[in-house]
Protein backbone atom coordinates (compact mmCIF):
# COMPACT_ATOMS: atom_id res chain seq x y z
CA UNK A 1 0.00 0.00 0.00
CA UNK A 2 1.52 3.49 -0.79
CA UNK A 3 2.09 5.69 1.70
CA UNK A 4 -0.76 8.65 0.22
CA UNK A 5 -3.46 5.90 0.54
CA UNK A 6 -2.28 4.61 3.86
CA UNK A 7 -2.54 8.49 4.62
CA UNK A 8 -6.17 9.02 3.21
CA UNK A 9 -7.17 5.55 4.98
CA UNK A 10 -6.06 7.45 8.45
CA UNK A 11 -8.07 10.25 7.90
CA UNK A 12 -11.00 8.57 6.69
CA UNK A 13 -10.80 6.55 9.91
CA UNK A 14 -10.17 9.28 11.84
CA UNK A 15 -13.39 11.07 10.73
CA UNK A 16 -15.53 8.15 11.23
CA UNK A 17 -14.14 7.67 15.23
CA UNK A 18 -14.75 11.64 15.77
CA UNK A 19 -18.26 10.83 14.45
CA UNK A 20 -18.77 7.68 16.39
CA UNK A 21 -21.33 6.88 19.12
CA UNK A 22 -19.67 3.94 20.21
CA UNK A 23 -16.78 1.29 18.85
CA UNK A 24 -16.15 -1.94 20.31
CA UNK A 25 -12.92 -3.83 19.65
CA UNK A 26 -12.89 -7.61 18.83
CA UNK A 27 -10.22 -10.02 18.72
CA UNK A 28 -10.72 -12.41 16.10
CA UNK A 29 -9.41 -15.75 15.29
CA UNK A 30 -9.74 -18.36 12.38
CA UNK A 31 -13.19 -17.09 10.77
CA UNK A 32 -14.51 -18.45 7.74
CA UNK A 33 -15.53 -15.94 4.92
CA UNK A 34 -19.63 -17.46 5.03
CA UNK A 35 -19.36 -16.16 9.14
CA UNK A 36 -17.12 -13.59 8.46
CA UNK A 37 -20.04 -12.75 5.83
CA UNK A 38 -22.84 -13.50 7.63
CA UNK A 39 -21.29 -11.25 10.86
CA UNK A 40 -21.16 -7.82 8.46
CA UNK A 41 -24.64 -8.39 7.43
CA UNK A 42 -26.30 -8.80 10.55
CA UNK A 43 -24.20 -5.62 11.61
CA UNK A 44 -25.17 -3.81 8.63
CA UNK A 45 -28.48 -4.32 9.24
CA UNK A 46 -28.02 -2.91 12.50
CA UNK A 47 -26.61 0.02 11.50
CA UNK A 48 -23.29 -0.61 12.22
CA UNK A 49 -20.11 -0.95 10.50
CA UNK A 50 -17.52 -3.48 10.68
CA UNK A 51 -14.09 -3.10 9.92
CA UNK A 52 -10.82 -4.98 9.55
CA UNK A 53 -8.06 -2.30 9.30
CA UNK A 54 -3.96 -2.44 10.14
CA UNK A 55 -3.12 -1.87 13.80
CA UNK A 56 -0.75 0.70 13.03
CA UNK A 57 -3.47 2.42 10.83
CA UNK A 58 -5.86 2.40 13.61
CA UNK A 59 -4.14 3.65 16.02
CA UNK A 60 -2.70 6.75 14.40
CA UNK A 61 -6.33 7.64 13.11
CA UNK A 62 -7.40 7.57 16.76
CA UNK A 63 -4.91 10.09 18.26
CA UNK A 64 -6.97 13.38 18.88
CA UNK A 65 -10.81 11.16 19.02
CA UNK A 66 -12.45 9.38 21.53
CA UNK A 67 -10.92 6.32 20.61
CA UNK A 68 -7.66 7.28 21.65
CA UNK A 69 -8.53 5.51 24.82
CA UNK A 70 -8.77 1.91 23.49
CA UNK A 71 -6.11 2.52 20.77
CA UNK A 72 -3.79 0.06 23.29
CA UNK A 73 -5.96 -2.84 22.91
CA UNK A 74 -5.33 -2.48 18.98
CA UNK A 75 -3.00 -5.34 19.17
CA UNK A 76 -2.98 -8.61 16.84
CA UNK A 77 -5.94 -9.44 14.62
CA UNK A 78 -8.62 -7.15 15.83
CA UNK A 79 -11.80 -5.90 14.13
CA UNK A 80 -14.15 -2.70 15.10
CA UNK A 81 -17.96 -2.01 15.00
CA UNK A 82 -18.52 1.31 15.08
CA UNK A 83 -21.55 2.77 15.39
CA UNK A 84 -23.03 6.13 14.80
CA UNK A 85 -26.53 6.20 15.81
CA UNK A 86 -27.50 3.35 18.82
CA UNK A 87 -24.78 2.98 21.20
CA UNK A 88 -25.87 -0.12 22.22
CA UNK A 89 -26.08 -2.05 18.81
CA UNK A 90 -22.35 -3.38 18.19
CA UNK A 91 -22.40 -4.71 21.11
CA UNK A 92 -25.85 -6.36 21.11
CA UNK A 93 -25.42 -7.40 17.55
CA UNK A 94 -21.99 -9.11 18.38
CA UNK A 95 -23.11 -10.36 21.86
CA UNK A 96 -25.82 -12.39 20.14
CA UNK A 97 -23.66 -13.52 17.11
CA UNK A 98 -20.92 -14.83 19.33
CA UNK A 99 -23.40 -16.89 22.02
CA UNK A 100 -22.88 -20.21 20.11
CA UNK A 101 -19.36 -18.80 18.43
CA UNK A 102 -15.64 -18.64 20.00
CA UNK A 103 -13.78 -17.51 17.21
CA UNK A 104 -14.24 -14.18 17.75
CA UNK A 105 -14.06 -12.35 21.68
CA UNK A 106 -14.63 -8.81 22.63
CA UNK A 107 -11.87 -6.90 23.87
CA UNK A 108 -13.13 -3.23 24.77
CA UNK A 109 -14.67 -0.68 23.56
CA UNK A 110 -15.83 3.24 23.88
CA UNK A 111 -19.37 4.87 24.55
CA UNK A 112 -19.44 8.32 24.44
CA UNK A 113 -16.04 8.99 25.02
CA UNK A 114 -15.73 6.24 27.87
CA UNK A 115 -13.46 3.33 28.08
CA UNK A 116 -15.44 -0.09 28.40
CA UNK A 117 -13.65 -3.55 29.15
CA UNK A 118 -15.82 -7.09 27.90
CA UNK A 119 -17.12 -7.10 30.98
CA UNK A 120 -18.81 -3.66 30.54
CA UNK A 121 -19.78 -4.18 26.71
CA UNK A 122 -21.75 -7.71 28.06
CA UNK A 123 -23.67 -5.74 30.45
CA UNK A 124 -24.01 -3.02 27.98
CA UNK A 125 -25.73 -5.93 25.28
CA UNK A 126 -28.40 -6.41 27.78
CA UNK A 127 -29.78 -3.25 28.02
CA UNK A 128 -32.67 -1.86 25.48
CA UNK A 129 -31.77 -0.39 21.93
CA UNK A 130 -32.85 2.27 20.78
CA UNK A 131 -35.78 1.23 19.40
CA UNK A 132 -36.87 -0.65 21.95
CA UNK A 133 -36.56 2.43 24.46
CA UNK A 134 -38.65 4.56 22.03
CA UNK A 135 -41.51 1.76 22.05
CA UNK A 136 -41.25 1.74 25.72
CA UNK A 137 -41.19 5.29 25.81
CA UNK A 138 -44.27 5.95 23.85
CA UNK A 139 -46.28 3.58 25.55
CA UNK A 140 -45.95 5.71 28.32
CA UNK A 141 -46.95 8.89 26.88
CA UNK A 142 -50.01 7.61 25.46
CA UNK A 143 -50.96 5.63 28.74
CA UNK A 144 -52.81 8.41 30.20
CA UNK A 145 -54.67 9.60 26.52
CA UNK A 146 -55.89 5.99 26.50
CA UNK A 147 -56.97 6.05 30.04
CA UNK A 148 -58.93 9.54 29.53
CA UNK A 149 -60.45 8.05 26.60
CA UNK A 150 -61.69 4.40 28.29
CA UNK A 151 -63.00 7.05 30.90
CA UNK A 152 -64.95 9.47 29.15
CA UNK A 153 -66.77 6.58 26.92
CA UNK A 154 -67.40 4.46 29.69
CA UNK A 155 -70.84 6.10 31.01
CA UNK A 156 -72.24 6.05 27.04
CA UNK A 157 -71.31 2.41 26.93
CA UNK A 158 -73.10 1.82 30.09
CA UNK A 159 -76.16 3.71 29.07
CA UNK A 160 -76.34 1.59 26.09
CA UNK A 161 -75.71 -1.47 27.88
CA UNK A 162 -79.20 -0.90 29.67
CA UNK A 163 -80.48 0.54 26.80
CA UNK A 164 -80.12 -2.82 24.98
CA UNK A 165 -81.37 -4.76 28.22
CA UNK A 166 -84.12 -2.74 28.28
CA UNK A 167 -85.15 -3.19 24.74
CA UNK A 168 -84.62 -7.05 25.12
CA UNK A 169 -86.86 -6.79 27.40
CA UNK A 170 -89.82 -5.16 26.39
CA UNK A 171 -89.79 -7.24 23.20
Amino acid sequence: MLKSEKEAMVQELAAKFSKAKSVVVAEFDKIDVATATQLRRKLREGGVEYRVIKNTLAKRAAQGTSVAVVANDFVGPVALAISYGDVVAPAKILMEFLKDRDFLKVKSGVVDGQRMNAADITALSKLPGLPELRASLLGLLLQPATKLVRTLAEPSSCLARVLAQRLEKNS
